[in-house]
């Protein structure tokens, strides 16, 4: 019998994946919320399916994220502008 070891080897270890940062988004008011409610139960009184309503709804969230003071209906302007 010998007295053979195995050698170590000196393994690195993996590197820790890299943390993904949070999206720290502003949040609309409740004013919006109530404006941007009332905005889109027009849209749907008006014949908008609900694959268009998802999307317009999300158009003009991001719209009014970027500004407190905007209301729903100045987004939607801002829409039809581009």
């Amino acid at each position: 019998m010998s007295d053979y070891t195995e050698p170590v080897v000196d393994t690195p270890e993996p590197a820790p994946a890299p943390q993904k940062k949070k999206r720290e988004g502003k949040k609309l008011t409740d004013k919006q919320k109530q404006d941007l409610t009332k905005h889109m139960d027009k849209m749907k009184k008006g014949g908008m399916t609900l694959t268009e309503q998802r999307s317009h709804r999300m158009k003009l969230m991001s719209q009014m994220k970027k500004d407190p003071k905007m209301t729903a209906n100045k987004a939607h302007k801002n829409l039809g502008k581009k």
